[in-house]
This record gives C-alpha cells, sequence and structure tokens, in this order.
C-alpha cells in the first residue's frame, strides 16, 4: 500500500512528550527493581499500578496510548514512513498473535509473573526488543503498536466510546501506515474497521476481535478464581482459565446464533460485562493495596460499576446512531473502512 500524507491532527504537546519520557524512566525503575528490590516492585506493579489501567482504558485508551513506554521505543525506530506497509491481512495475523499473547502472559502472572521478579524482567525486556525491531522493519507504529501489541485488543473494545475525548500524540501527520483499525486514526471507527465485512452480520463472532470480545469475560473471570502457585500448576491454572473462556465463548455463541445480535449491541455488553467483573474481583485487593478500609473496597465497586454503566450507555447509543460517541470523526479523516 503506498503510503499518502493526511491533514496533521495530532496534539504533539510538550506535555505529552514529557509524559511519554517520563514513562520510559518509570519503565527503567521498573526494570531496576525487579533487579533489586522484586518483592517490592511486584507488590507496586501488580497491586497498586495495572489495576488502575482499566479505568485509564474506560476515560480513553489515547490515555495510554499517548505514554505507552513500549509505544515510545517502537516510535523511535519506527519514525521512517518509507517502510514496508502491512496488507490488512498482515494485520489482522498480527491482531491474531497479540490476542494470543495476551492469552499466554496474563494466566502466567498466577505460576511465574506475580512472584519471579527476574522473570517478568526478561519478559518485559524482551517485548521491550521486540517493538523495537519491529519499528526497524514496519512503516511508523504499524508493525508493533497498530498490530502485535498485545494490549491493542483491550484498547478497541473500550475505545469505541471513550468518555473523554483525548487525541493521539503520537503522530504528526498520518501517512496511513496502517490499511485499516489504527485507533489513533480512526477513533471509535476502529473497532468497526478491524471487524471488517463480517460486521455486517452475526458473522463478526469469527473475527479475530469478536472471537477476542466474546472470551473476555470469562478470560476475567477465570483468573481472577484461580490462585497463585508454582511453576508446575501451570497447567491448572491454563486449564482453569482456559475453561471459563470456552464457557463464554459457547454462550455468546449460542445467545448471538439465536437472537441474531449485531456487534453494535453485543461488543458494548461483553466490554463492560469483563470491566464490571474485574473491578467486583480486584476492588478489595486494591483498597487493601493502598492500607484502605474494607469499605472503601466497597465504595471502588460502586464507582466502577457506575463509571462501566456510563460507558456502556455511551456505546449502545453510538452504535443505535452508527456515530462515534467521542465524535472523532470531526476532528479528523476516518481512514479507510
Amino acid at each position: 500500500m503506498t503510503a499518502r500524507t493526511l491533514p496533521t491532527y495530532s496534539t504533539h504537546s510538550p506535555l505529552w512528550r514529557s509524559a511519554a519520557l517520563v514513562g520510559l524512566a518509570l519503565t527503567a525503575v521498573l526494570l531496576l527493581g525487579l533487579a533489586v528490590r522484586p518483592t517490592l516492585t511486584l507488590h507496586v506493579l501488580w497491586d497498586m499500578v495495572i489495576p488502575l489501567l482499566p479505568l485509564v482504558f474506560l476515560v480513553n485508551p489515547m490515555i495510554w496510548r499517548n505514554v505507552c513506554p513500549l509505544a515510545t521505543l517502537n516510535t523511535l525506530t519506527g519514525v521512517r514512513a518509507d517502510r514496508r506497509v502491512p496488507s490488512r491481512g498482515v494485520l489482522q495475523s498480527g491482531w491474531l498473535v497479540g490476542i494470543v499473547l495476551l492469552a499466554i502472559l496474563v494466566p502466567a502472572r498466577r505460576f511465574l509473573f506475580n512472584e519471579n521478579g527476574t522473570a517478568l524482567l526478561v519478559t518485559i525486556a524482551a517485548v521491550a526488543a521486540l517493538a523495537i525491531m519491529l519499528g526497524l522493519v514496519f512503516s511508523r507504529r504499524s508493525g508493533f503498536c497498530n498490530a502485535l501489541c498485545p494490549v491493542l485488543p483491550v484498547e478497541k473494545l473500550y475505545g469505541q466510546a471513550p468518555l473523554l475525548r483525548i487525541p493521539t500524540a503520537r503522530c504528526g501527520e498520518c501517512t496511513v501506515c496502517s490499511a485499516s483499525g489504527c485507533l489513533d486514526l480512526a477513533g471509535g471507527k476502529s473497532l468497526a474497521q478491524s471487524l471488517g465485512p463480517a460486521r455486517r452480520s452475526t458473522g463478526w463472532f469469527r473475527s479475530p476481535l469478536g472471537l477476542f470480545a466474546a472470551a473476555f469475560p470469562g478470560f476475567i473471570v477465570g483468573y481472577f478464581t484461580s490462585v497463585n502457585g508454582p511453576l508446575s500448576s501451570a497447567p491448572a491454572v491454563y486449564g482453569h482459565i482456559g475453561l471459563w473462556t470456552l464457557a463464554s465463548l459457547a454462550t455468546v455463541l449460542a445467545v448471538v446464533m439465536l437472537f441474531g445480535i449485531g456487534w453494535r449491541v453485543a461488543l458494548p455488553i461483553l466490554g463492560g460485562t469483563a470491566l464490571a467483573a474485574y473491578y467486583w474481583f480486584s476492588a478489595p485487593a486494591i483498597a487493601e493495596a493502598y492500607n484502605l478500609s474494607t469499605t472503601w473496597g466497597a465504595i471502588l465497586r460502586v464507582a466502577t460499576l457506575a463509571a462501566t454503566a456510563t460507558w456502556l450507555v455511551r456505546a449502545l447509543r453510538q452504535g443505535r446512531t452508527g456515530t462515534p460517541a467521542s465524535r472523532l470523526a470531526r476532528a479528523r479523516p476516518t481512514g479507510p473502512s
């Protein structure tokens, strides 16, 4: 695909540039902490920082995309627009690989990453190296951030109806480095673009992103109903989470086939259900990590449920009108559909 220049629409502000640099610095601190103070570092990361990220995605995943240290590394090597532009087929393969990576890495927390600082350090370094290398091969951020990133499907799921409008701070001007589904360019429309022609029927379920959305609620419940254990418990962890994931897939498939539910209704409900389940299970632990009383855990549950309900209403309203809730289309081009 030949790159073409579109009007500038990013907000290359000093604030976002500084935030991206801070993100890189904090990542270096994280790696150092995993090497010298692993127990404390793992506690801060898993119990205090990571549980807040889903709320960030609910507000707008662009917040994270603007400061993500892996995105910064991918950008540093992928600044040239004359490198290879992945086709839609390559992008879809990348999306599928990213989903598989997410399905492998998250359960691995239970038997490895939650308690082994060295393993987590090596994994983060490996993924960072992958982001750098893909920037050397593919144009801009098309190889990692818009294809292989394990967090990308989560960003797209919640980016369909963000609570706040926040534009990208990564691209000075768009060269269409990704054939479709770019969250930075298309905003709320990237979800529809990622589903492709299958979105016009119940076939949305068979697309990589559709399968991910259908499996996501069960995946979340499966993780939180499993427990930490030694490396030998890996098969049991994957088996437990896998059963919940399959149950979620089977349930959604049955409902979709029986009632003919389209993606505009199904995906917001699935995203809202997954997020509600996440904070229903994690809220008490978050309160404990911050040395708050159990009352604050209950308050956090209610607050996150309210925020999720607000997001869900916006997403369903968007589905009825067919217009992105963030109305990003009025601010910048929407890219190929």
